[in-house]
């Protein structure tokens, strides 16, 4: 890592993405171009099926051309540490975007498979490109919908995918933050979580989920047993986050 990196920093993109939230929440996407620029570079700089190289250069482009949205190196560690944890065959992931999230759940869980839903197509076709281009696409499968959409994405995940009772050992929520609680509820309804599932919440205080982290404590030691991560905000080391670490009770 370089020295820029070590130091305290704050990227002035960080401002920019702040400004684009409205648009984020319909599209998916922030406005400029920067996510089909994001596919390009990696086409062009990482090795085909070096899953690892894949990531460093998502992660290459969000520090030296564009910000991107998704969690980042620094509290990718921390999803990486919970996949592990979770040791899932079967993880879902909501909120796609450029397919980095997924691909850190395929990598820290080679026997996995994962999904992710995406309420944006031209989301989900970027990330299918990184997914293949980084060799993973046989088992990393993007689903377009969303989960609050009156029960068509998960009976799609359902009656296509196989998401039964008890089936799914790992959750991850990066979409839209006003929907991480709703989106979970939808899920335990389902009765798709088991004892020991783990469930991870990335950007719970920035831009922020109050409701989620609000819902986790009203339900520690009973429903969940979480732990708050404190960390950085993407790609930068002054604005500070949370990522939430759930375990189901049961």
């Amino acid at each position: 890592m370089s020295l820029k990196r070590r130091l305290p920093f704050l990227r002035w993109s960080v401002l920019r993405m702040a400004n684009a939230n409205r648009s984020v929440g319909t599209t998916g996407q922030i406005g400029d171009g920067r996510e089909a620029a994001a596919v390009d570079y990696v086409l062009a700089n990482a090795r085909a099926g070096d899953l690892d190289h894949v990531l460093s250069t998502i992660d290459r482009f969000a520090y030296d051309k564009s910000m991107l949205m998704n969690i980042g190196d620094e509290k990718g560690r921390l999803l990486d540490a919970a996949v592990r944890r979770a040791d899932p065959k079967l993880a879902l992931e909501l909120g796609t975007y450029v397919g980095y999230g997924a691909l850190r759940i395929a990598r820290a869980a080679p026997a996995a498979r994962v999904f992710s839903v995406e309420l944006a197509e031209a989301n989900a076709a970027n990330a299918r490109r990184i997914w293949a281009h980084a060799g993973v696409a046989d088992r990393v499968t993007c689903v377009v919908g969303t989960i609050g959409d009156g029960g068509r994405t998960l009976d799609a995940l359902a009656e296509q995918h196989g998401f039964t009772a008890e089936a799914l050992d790992f959750l991850f929520l990066d979409h839209v933050k006003d929907a991480y609680q709703p989106d979970l509820q939808h899920i335990l309804d389902r009765g798709w979580l088991h004892r020991g599932s783990i469930v991870v919440a990335d950007n719970v205080l920035v831009p922020g989920a109050p409701k989620y982290r609000a819902y986790m404590r009203e339900q520690q030691g009973t429903l969940f047993d979480t732990v708050e991560h404190k960390t950085h905000a993407e790609y930068q080391t002054l604005i500070p986050d949370l990522v939430l670490e759930s375990e189901y009770l049961g």
